[in-house]
């Protein structure tokens, strides 16, 4: 079993994708370290943790992937929420101010009213 020098991210046998810099990081780090390994021991030695590794680093992957995507969305939200709120504080103004002139307005009596 001989370790490749890339790290490849697999979705799908028939697919890959690039890990982000950090998971890639990561895989490199154990890379490195499973090389160590098989130098001074032999490739039986990491022969049935590697695929545990790989699938946790597709996992790791996975979930910052999902990560950034909530982050985008929270984002997006916080952008909605401080439209909605422009928009409510700008219509309350606008009520407010439509509402003035007939809260201050004086209601003519009986005899103003008939007078005119």
């Amino acid at each position: 079993m001989e370790l490749e020098d890339g790290v490849v991210y697999q979705d799908d046998p028939g697919t890959s994708a690039m890990m982000s810099e950090r998971v890639s990081g990561l895989a490199g780090s154990i890379y490195r370290e499973f090389e160590r390994l098989i130098s001074k021991y032999d490739e039986d030695v990491v022969k049935e943790l590697m695929p545990l590794v790989v699938a946790v680093l597709e996992n790791l992957e996975s979930v910052f992937a999902e990560n950034q995507e909530h982050e985008v969305e929270l984002e997006l939200l916080k952008e909605d929420n401080e439209q909605l709120i422009t928009q409510y504080e700008r219509e309350k103004a606008l009520r407010k101010q439509a509402e003035e002139p007939h809260a201050t307005a004086v209601i003519p009596s009986r005899e103003a009213r008939a007078a005119s």
